[in-house]
């Protein structure tokens, strides 16, 4: 595979390969970046939210069941001037050891990374700009997810005095969408984990940084996520749909 480059906006990798062992009962006989949410695979969601901020060029690093995310790729129409190529970086490599496969096929000085199982209405061109302005080596989209449950408020002594119904946790997390210069790919090996030491090792260093993302935000996990997502998609309230 030649390398990808972009005169306009950046390579977008999506990391394609993971098994999603907690949806498995519910859907077992595909990857996890082909479960549907609104008829389509959650990762043309995910192609889709980028290809609405301007990017055209895509990588997607497959590795459990990889043929089936290679035929989607190739059988998909994708609008005229948009490239999908496929990279199996093997069924149980880990997240950073997927990246590190990938370095060769990637030109230019920066590249966008996303996982393919989540879905936000986050300015991925805003997201970019911050990236280059403040001239780190990485970029991590973060939010404040909600609480799955509702939380009690307590009074000192341990009185009631109310309830909060899932409100946002006050950390940040990680959202899984990055901008990383190609400086970065020096952190990664074969057997990393991108979200262990990698990201660590930038932290460390002062190269990591973080663009809040305040709005809408899911990670499809779960069975019940998967429900989620489709509920909104059905009701015609789906934030993620930022394209026409």
């Amino acid at each position: 595979m030649g390398p990808l480059v972009h005169a306009d906006k950046p390579t977008v990798v999506i990391l394609c390969g993971g098994r999603g062992t907690r949806l498995h009962e519910h859907a077992s006989s595909v990857p996890k970046p082909l479960v549907e949410v609104g008829g389509r695979p959650i990762l043309w969601h995910v192609v889709n939210m980028y290809l609405a901020h301007g990017f055209h060029r895509f990588l997607l690093l497959t590795g459990y069941r990889s043929g089936q995310v290679t035929a989607f790729a190739a059988g998909e129409r994708w609008p005229d001037g948009v490239e999908v190529a496929c990279l199996d970086t093997g069924e149980d490599t880990p997240t950073g050891g997927r990246l590190h496969q990938a370095a060769p096929a990637l030109d230019g000085d920066r590249f966008c990374l996303a996982y393919a199982d989540g879905v936000a209405d986050i300015d991925l061109g805003a997201l970019l700009g911050f990236h280059a302005e403040h001239g780190g080596a990485a970029t991590m989209a973060v939010v404040q997810p909600e609480l799955p449950f509702g939380v009690a408020r307590l009074n000192g002594d341990a009185t009631v005095r109310g309830f909060a119904e899932k409100p946002r946790i006050q950390e940040w997390v990680n959202a899984g969408f990055f901008c990383f210069e190609r400086t970065a790919l020096g952190v990664l090996a074969a057997d990393s984990v991108l979200e262990r030491e990698p990201l660590e090792r930038l932290a460390a260093a002062g190269d990591l940084h973080a663009f809040r993302h305040h709005g809408f935000w899911e990670c499809m996990d779960t069975y019940k996520d998967a429900i989620t997502l489709n509920g909104l998609w059905a009701e015609g309230r789906a934030p993620w749909k930022v394209w026409a």
